[in-house]
């Protein structure tokens, strides 16, 4: 049976910087907000307060994405297990039975607003701590009644600083790879990360990519192939 752990060749390293366009909301709990808090306020650094973006929420994103856009089926998106080979490559796919899984190739962490983003908005006069309040309003469409809510946003212009580690299993497949993630982030930035999209909510872009290689061994890709990696994220990657 083939073993779901490959040799690791090597370690490729992307960053970015990730730009919010519009408001985002990335909801946390709201079970104990005070009377007069926020409805649903946004996920924070339980250390620093300021907004932070899951790693799991771009993970699941663009693979959300990706799959939607790769399904064969008509209305109902497929199973995780009858993903097309390069998305489970990507993002990997659970033990199923006596079937065994697929360890994710790439590597999502939390990401953190950049320095100077954090110095920008210290300096500004917001609702609450690097966030604003958008007061919504939810119209019955029979009684016409409204039912208000406040949504605590990371404001327009937030910069985050994006990173993804890429484990190197198989050189010829490297690309191929590489044109799979160019493709989600085409698609991520053409849509809205966190909730009420919809709406507005949420879009956002990356720029400034760089990509750098670290092996053991031999050095795994050359400067050429690096550049060439990170021009392509930067094709799917920038703000239309």
């Amino acid at each position: 049976m083939e073993s779901n752990q490959s040799v690791l060749k090597g370690k490729l390293k992307l960053t970015a910087i990730l730009r919010v366009e519009t408001g985002m909301h990335i909801g946390a709990s709201s079970d104990f907000s005070p009377i007069g808090g926020v409805d649903s306020p946004f996920l924070r650094d339980p250390l620093t307060k300021q907004p932070i973006i899951p790693g799991s929420s771009l993970k699941g994103k663009i693979r959300t994405l990706l799959a939607r856009s790769h399904s064969t089926k008509e209305y109902v998106l497929n199973q995780i297990e009858d993903d097309i080979l390069q998305i489970k490559r990507l993002f990997g796919t659970a033990a199923k039975g006596s079937a065994g899984g697929k360890a994710a190739r790439l590597q999502f962490s939390d990401i953190r607003m950049t320095e100077e983003s954090r110095r920008q908005f210290d300096r500004m006069d917001l609702d609450t701590y690097i966030g604003e309040i958008k007061f919504e309003n939810g119209i019955n469409r029979v009684t016409a009644g409204a039912t208000p809510r406040q949504i605590e946003r990371v404001p327009a212009g937030t910069e985050f600083a994006f990173t993804l580690v890429y484990n190197i299993e198989r050189m010829d497949e490297l690309m191929e790879d590489m044109e799979m993630l160019r493709d989600g982030l085409h698609l991520l930035q053409m849509d809205y990360l966190g909730g009420h999209g919809s709406r507005g909510y949420g879009r956002v872009s990356l720029r400034e990519f760089t990509a750098e290689c670290f092996a053991l061994s031999d050095d795994c890709t050359d400067t050429e192939q690096m550049n060439a990696i990170a021009r392509m994220m930067e094709e799917g990657g920038g703000s239309v």
